[in-house]
Order: structure tokens, then sequence, then C-alpha cells
């Protein structure tokens, strides 16, 4: 059984429900399961620190969950067009796997949301891939055989699952941006099946 580790940050919800849209994409290949986690929030404040286990949802990652994945899925919301601090905070952690080239050759993806619909969903997602490249991975996006990238009127793009979800996250995930997080995650696993063989 191949998994694939879902690691996302929410803020609001989107990302989270997004996350496991994937992660049951995924569970629709033959052979893959999904491994759901997500980050703690970071701090300004010196003294703030979050529990060693969240109060609800998934699992905080650590790096073995990425050492035993044979791919990963990446969510974060847009902040100023970059991920969000919490996620990129994590993969800070992550130079000792780089050093040993512990991820190259393995497939990884990309969603986000965002509050507005030119808030930077792409350039998230490309943000995302920055340190996913360098570890050595190979991105798996979504080709525009997938008839929703055509009618989708608020998120889904070629690089990657997104969702326009209102400035107080008030829009739920429409049909098209449904159905490509499914996409995404059946996609990424049938690439790290192709690639394990």
């Amino acid at each position: 059984m191949k998994e694939i580790l879902v690691l996302y940050y929410s803020h609001t919800g989107a990302v989270k429900e997004m996350a496991q849209l994937v992660a049951r994409g995924v569970e629709q290949v033959a052979g893959c399961a999904a491994r759901v986690r997500t980050v703690p929030k970071v701090s300004t404040v010196c003294e703030a620190v979050e529990s060693a286990v969240p109060g609800s949802g998934a699992p905080y990652a650590e790096l073995k969950d990425l050492v035993e994945c044979a791919g990963i899925a990446l969510g974060s919301p847009t902040r100023f067009g970059n991920m969000a601090a919490p996620m990129k905070y994590f993969w800070d952690s992550t130079g000792e796997l780089w050093l040993k080239g512990t991820l190259a050759g393995r497939p990884a993806a990309v969603f986000t949301s965002t509050a507005s619909p030119h808030g930077g969903q792409e350039t998230t997602l490309v943000s995302m891939m920055m340190p996913l490249l360098h570890h050595g991975m190979v991105i798996v996006g979504l080709p525009y055989t997938e008839p929703e990238l055509f009618t989708t009127a608020g998120g889904g793009t070629p690089y990657g699952a997104s969702h326009h979800a209102g400035h107080a996250g008030e829009r739920p995930i429409t049909e098209p941006e449904r159905k490509l997080c499914l996409a995404l995650g059946r996609r990424l696993a049938e690439t790290a099946i192709k690639l394990a063989q």
C-alpha cells in the first residue's frame, strides 16, 4: 500500500476541506491510502506555543511522515501571494531530509484557497512548489484534460487545485473546485504508483 501524505495548514477551514477531498481522490486509486496531517500555528510572541496534539482534526506532521510517504499533496491558504507562515516554518525544518535526498524523485502536488478571486492563487501554488523542487520532487499539476478547468469560475489552475473562499470564508467549495481536488489526489496517487515501478 502506497501512502500519500496530504499535508495542509488551514485557518478558516477551506484548505482543510480541500485536503479531505484530495485525500478522497488519493483513496480512489487502488493500492493507495492518504495520510492526512497538518502543521501548528506560529506566533510572533515568543512565549506562545501550541499544544503537542491539536484539539481537533488531523495530527501534526512529523519529519517521519515525509520519510514514509510515496508522494505529498501540500495545501495552504494564500498569504499575500505566498504560502502561510506555519507551512513555510515546517518546510524550513526539513534540511536534514534535503541533505540525504530523501524526497528526491517522489511526486508532489499543491492546493490553495484565497479570499479573493485574484488573491494570489497561482503564486501561492508556485511558492509551495519551491521547497518541493529543492527536495527533488516531481511536480504533478492538473492538465486541461480536466474539463472543470474550463468551467470553474472561482478556483482551479493547471498548477494545482484552488478555491475562492470569499473575504470571510463564506463561499463554499463549488462543484468544479471539488472535482479538481479529487482529480489532483487521483493524479498524484497514480503518478506515485508509476514512479515506484
